[in-house]
């Protein structure tokens, strides 16, 4: 089963806002290959919280996809801080996706301490210039990061 990182300020989607709601909307993503890989997700696929732009950056728990990509509503709201003016009901470029809670970690995993293991070099979020807010996990990866919970 596929398993992916997926990024998120948490003042606007934390993994605690996640554990109250049980389920949300992770849509805004405006990347191309970011929105592809979402287009690759399928229901009951797992996948990291990671919160970003935050003082203490990192994987805050586990999510799974609850609903697979559809059409991201955000880009057609013009309130929306994704609205893009070129999207439209007919074609809309941007997906969203749904997630559910899994588990939120006591302690967040942080950047630092995921740059510094020699099993995660190749997970694009710890390689220099690597922006994607959404991007797979190998299977090994996945058992490196949970072994340092």
């Amino acid at each position: 089963m596929p398993t992916w990182l997926m990024k998120s300020e948490p003042d606007e989607l934390s993994i605690h806002d996640l554990q109250r709601l049980g389920e949300a909307r992770w849509d805004g993503v405006r990347n191309y290959q970011a929105r592809n890989f979402m287009r690759g997700m399928q229901v009951d696929d797992l996948l990291f919280f990671y919160h970003s732009s935050c003082p203490e950056p990192g994987i805050a728990g586990i999510a799974r996809i609850c609903r697979p990509a559809y059409a991201d509503p955000s880009a057609l709201d013009p309130h929306s801080h994704y609205f893009d003016a070129k999207a439209s009901a007919e074609k809309n470029p941007w997906s969203a996706v749904d997630v559910a809670f899994v588990d939120a970690f006591k302690q967040v995993i942080t950047l630092a301490q995921l740059k510094a293991q020699s099993a995660l070099l190749e997970l694009p979020l710890v390689q220099k210039g690597s922006r994607l807010s959404v991007m797979p996990v190998s299977a090994e990866q996945w058992a490196a990061i949970l072994a340092m919970r």
